[in-house]
């Protein structure tokens, strides 16, 4: 079976070029199911509006991360739509939920969404014990973690910390694609970071200038997402219905 794992949508012009893009990169690909991070759909945080999009145009998931609740309307959303997730060990009274059981192909899915700890002030509950927590409760066909965190070192822990455990693991936050997708020794697709679907010349997402007189100390206004050629990124992975396990990781770049 083929999931497909898109990184960070950034910004409106993110949001239309997955749209645009998705359905036949699903259809060349022979994509089974999709998971896409839409924390910055809306530059920071995510919509109703934007969330239905993302959903319409194939997505199966969505993730979120630590801008999850920075437009607040999107808080009964989350409550009421079953296909969008937030990190599973942010504060337990957060809306909506950390986890889903889905199906594919008559194959259980279970996707679970975390936090990392590392300079993210976010997740009191520690994102290991969380995963341990989760998998202990929940059997599933296959499976897949979004780890929204930035340090490098804690994602790679991760993906070794669940090898043979889960299906795939995919790192998200940092924006910038790393060229690590793989397999790991038992059987675990991984990669530390998907990247980003949004503007291509840019920091992050954001106009370069912006970003520039942010480094230099001048009083830069607030962020804005950067116009511009998009492009999207992120990872396929190949996954053995009978063991769950995983057989390929292919790094995608639409431009």
């Amino acid at each position: 079976m083929i999931f497909l794992a898109v990184g960070d949508i950034v910004g409106e012009n993110g949001l239309d070029f997955l749209v645009r893009h998705l359905p036949s990169l699903k259809k060349l690909k022979k994509v089974d199911f999709v998971i896409a991070n839409g924390e910055n759909a809306s530059g920071r945080g995510i919509t109703p509006k934007q969330a239905d999009e993302m959903l319409s145009c194939g997505v199966d998931v969505i993730t979120l991360g630590n801008h999850a609740f920075s437009r607040r309307e999107i808080a009964p959303y989350l409550d009421e739509c079953g296909y969008i997730l937030r990190p599973a060990n942010m504060a337990p009274q957060s809306p909506g939920r950390g986890f889903g059981m889905f199906e594919c192909g008559g194959k259980s899915v279970l996707v679970i969404n975390l936090i990392g700890q590392c300079m993210m002030d976010f997740g009191p509950e520690n994102a290991f014990l969380c995963a341990d927590r989760i998998l202990k409760e929940n059997r599933a066909d296959i499976t897949f973690v979004d780890f929204h965190a930035q340090a490098t070192s804690e994602k790679l822990a991760m993906g070794y910390y669940l090898d043979g455990r889960v299906s795939g693991v995919f790192g998200t936050h940092t924006h910038v694609k790393t060229d690590d997708a793989r397999v790991n020794p038992r059987g675990t697709g991984y990669i530390t970071d998907l990247g980003m679907s949004g503007p291509e010349y840019s920091v992050l997402g954001v106009k370069p200038e912006q970003s520039i007189a942010f480094f230099r100390g001048d009083l830069a206004p607030r962020f804005e997402t950067a116009g511009g050629a998009c492009a999207l990124s992120g990872v396929i992975f190949d996954i053995d219905e009978n063991t769950g396990l995983c057989l390929s990781c292919e790094s995608i770049n639409i431009r």
